[in-house]
């Protein structure tokens, strides 16, 4: 369980990790705002502290430029991530 931290004045929720293919270095989440590829999140959980740029995400197994809120998607990460893990759009 994630205790103590608060997002910086610059972040945003993108959401919650649903899923991680560690094989593939891939989260899966629901979106609860918008992203794009070459936007910098930063992935944040019990043991997960990692900030980097998007450089692939997909819907449905279609690589995308974008997306809007609702839609689940995979993003491509460079490091693990684990399942309820929050996702922060950094502005």
């Amino acid at each position: 369980m994630q205790t103590g931290y608060r997002p910086a004045a610059n972040e945003t929720k993108l959401g919650d990790v649903e899923d991680y293919f560690s094989h593939i270095g891939v989260v899966a989440l629901i979106l609860e705002a918008a992203l794009v590829v070459g936007d910098t999140i930063h992935i944040h959980g019990h043991t997960t502290d990692l900030t980097q740029k998007v450089e692939s995400m997909q819907i449905n197994h279609v690589p995308v430029q974008s997306a809007r809120r609702g839609d689940s998607l995979g993003i491509k990460v460079n490091d693990k991530c684990r399942k309820g893990d929050k996702v922060y759009l950094v502005a």
